[in-house]
């Protein structure tokens, strides 16, 4: 397959000037923008795929901007520039979001200006969950808590990112990495009077895209059992793992997620709660036909019931299959697991389930 000729580049290059006027009277910097995020980490993170062309920092895949059925999109990583022979458009990053998203060039200068945000959080939030994942096991009580609520296998812990928040010292290990007290505010882990948001708490890292976008922290002492930052807390927990699944378990909490990982149901999903967002209703959705088993709570007061109801409704409206899987009197899937249950109790209880 012929590489795009460097001379197209050049030209993509000398094209850029009215763009650089424009931005100049912005009083923004646009080459470290540009540099801030490379054009093909960018492409990449939206899951584009591309080959290597010889032994140049150049790639070929699909192209994004139009319906592709043989790989005429190039990237030169190099220049940060792109060029497609199939719709014959070409040009940086701010060029591709224009395009892509159909926008203005101003409009497409603030969009990326949010995604650095986006990224800078996601560094932190990663950063954060390391820590945490350190602190797991210096604190026997985080340890014995797991335990209790049957999580015991550590390669799975650690798949899971699983970590502790003890409370009192994520702040000053974020000011020693150079984090600033403002920026610990604004993104929630530090509270109004500059204490640790998270105390005593287990935590779970939740990503998207292979990025930490929230924390979710169940607390193992008297304070309010659930906490997550005060932000999206973006799709189903793990999808990227379950979405091959023609037929998936969905479930309230990030234990029940764990322990049927651990009883090797890898198909479950959490929507960390009963109420589904339309980005995770959506991607139930994708492909269509999907079989969901729902496997909420089994509350004396009825809630977990009804909540049950609620979503297998709005998911058959959908187009999708729903049953209710009905698990014993007073247990959620946790519960059940930590009090003796195995697998095949499990697949009996799906082989129960109803739908409406």
């Amino acid at each position: 397959m012929a590489s795009i000729p460097s001379h197209e580049f050049h030209d993509l290059d000398d094209n850029m000037m009215s763009p650089e006027k424009e931005f100049a009277a912005m009083d923004v910097d646009l080459a470290q923008l540009k540099q801030r995020i490379p054009l093909l980490e960018y492409l990449q993170r939206r899951n584009w795929t591309g080959c290597r062309v010889g032994a140049q920092q150049e790639f070929v895949g699909l192209c994004p901007l139009h319906p592709d059925t043989r790989p005429s999109f190039y990237v030169n990583a190099r220049k940060n520039l792109f060029y497609c022979h199939g719709c014959q458009r070409g040009g940086d990053l701010i060029r591709f979001v224009e395009i892509s998203h159909h926008l203005s060039f101003r409009e497409s200068l603030a969009y990326l200006q949010r995604d650095i945000a986006v990224v800078a959080d996601s560094e932190l939030l990663e950063k954060t969950a390391a820590f945490y994942r350190l602190q797991l096991h210096r604190h026997p009580e985080a340890v014995e808590y797991l335990q209790q609520r049957g999580l015991q296998d550590p390669d799975l812990i650690e798949e899971l990112g699983i970590g502790y928040a003890p409370g009192g010292n994520l702040r000053r290990h974020l000011a020693d990495l150079g984090y600033s007290f403002a920026l610990l505010r604004r993104t929630g882990l530090i509270n109004h009077q500059g204490r640790d948001a998270f105390c005593r708490r287990v935590m779970f890292p939740c990503r998207q895209q292979g990025r930490v976008i929230n924390l979710y922290g169940r607390s193992i002492g008297t304070a309010f059992p659930h906490r997550l930052l005060p932000r999206s807390k973006g799709g189903l927990f793990a999808w990227e793992s379950v979405r091959a699944f023609s037929t998936v378990i969905l479930v309230e909490g990030l234990f029940d997620l764990a322990v049927l990982w651990q009883a090797d149901f890898r198909n479950v999903t959490c929507a960390i709660g009963t109420h589904l967002t339309p980005a995770q209703l959506s991607q139930l959705c994708e492909p269509p036909g999907r079989c969901i088993y729902i496997a909420f709570d089994h509350d004396a007061n009825q809630a977990g019931q009804q909540a049950s109801r609620l979503l297998a409704r709005l998911l058959e409206s959908t187009g999708l299959q729903a049953r209710i899987v009905p698990l014993p009197p007073g247990h959620d899937p946790n519960s059940y697991f930590a009090g003796g249950a195995t697998a095949s109790d499990f697949l009996a209880c799906m082989e129960q389930s109803q739908s409406l």
